[in-house]
């Protein structure tokens, strides 16, 4: 059980992974989470980083789409300044979301990566979705009160990865 957890990838921060680097791995869209992955949950406007990072994939012709429980909403106000897609309510650790957003793209599973801070939502729907994963570090260290939860669970999460995948460490790159 504890496998479904364990990320394809662990890199420092969604904005290190280069089109390059994605073709290597032959994906052709990334589906992101959005809160503490893509632009910290409490300040939407996102960094100049993630900006020229969004322009660096959209010239490559690879799609960002995000995959996110938020509400519509909640979604569209937070992505005003990006103009990128989304797949709201998307029920992770379902693979629902997930699934709609490479279908909306006509993408096979190993065409797609989802990048998530979290363990318990954005890996394991990975996992059911059959898709590869990129585990960031969040970007702020404060949650909303609803991540908080999931954070206590992810502790054991993590301490029973490290003792059985002891390679597992954050990166700088997709390797």
């Amino acid at each position: 059980m504890i496998k479904q957890f364990k990320p394809t990838w662990m890199i420092s921060a969604i904005n290190n992974v280069t089109p390059a680097q994605l073709r290597a791995q032959g994906i052709k869209a990334v589906f992101t989470d959005l809160d503490n992955t893509l632009i910290a949950w409490d300040n939407p406007d996102g960094t100049p980083e993630l900006k020229q990072w969004l322009h660096a994939l959209q010239d490559a012709g690879i799609p960002v789409v995000v995959v996110s429980n938020n509400s519509e909403p909640r979604i569209a106000k937070a992505l005003s300044t990006l103009d990128l897609p989304f797949v709201s309510r998307a029920l992770k650790p379902l693979p629902f979301g997930i699934g709609k957003a490479r279908r909306n793209l006509g993408l096979r599973k190993n065409e797609v990566v989802m990048v998530g801070d979290q363990y318990i939502t954005d890996m394991w729907a990975s996992h059911l979705a059959g898709v590869a994963s990129i585990l960031v570090k969040p970007i702020v260290t404060t949650d909303a009160w609803n991540t908080r939860i999931n954070r206590f669970f992810e502790r054991f999460i993590k301490l029973r990865l490290a003792h059985l995948y002891p390679e597992m460490h954050f990166q700088e790159e997709l390797k």
